[in-house]
């Protein structure tokens, strides 16, 4: 492996530092990747749950309907892993657990926010566009 392929040093962790080194062509993890991980449809709902602040999983659980408590724990774990999520345990009786939304994953959101907001302006011609090709696919 090329030396762009390894670990960033502790030093070049700043927001400047790091947007340098994408410049420079480096990037540890294929952007298809990290993208299959965020695109997912119940780590966008957990992305925009959490955005709100700090929530149980319960309240997650909740929340997000449809979600099963395996799945709910697996996207967690991913987006935990990946730094989007932060966890914190209690030393309670019973344990409480909460999930909050990192700085990473809160400007991600800012991005959702704007992809939304684009298809909302779109909608109608994408209805209209949908009709068209129907019509055309029915003839």
């Amino acid at each position: 492996m090329s030396q762009r392929h390894t670990a960033v040093p502790a030093e070049l962790r700043s927001r400047a530092d790091a947007d340098a080194l994408i410049d420079a062509g480096y990037c540890p993890i294929p952007p298809r990747e990290i993208l299959d991980t965020i695109g997912g449809k119940w780590a966008i709902q957990l992305i925009v749950a959490s955005a709100r602040g700090p929530m149980r999983f319960t309240e997650l659980e909740r929340l997000i309907e449809g979600i099963s408590r395996r799945m709910l724990t697996l996207t967690l774990r991913h987006l935990e892993r990946d730094g989007l999520l932060k966890r914190t345990v209690y030393p309670t009786v019973p344990p409480k657990v909460e999930y909050e939304a990192t700085p990473m994953a809160l400007e991600l959101y800012e991005a959702m926010l704007v992809l939304t907001n684009w298809s909302r302006r779109h909608s109608a011609c994408v209805a209209r566009s949908r009709e068209d090709y129907d019509a055309r696919q029915a003839s």
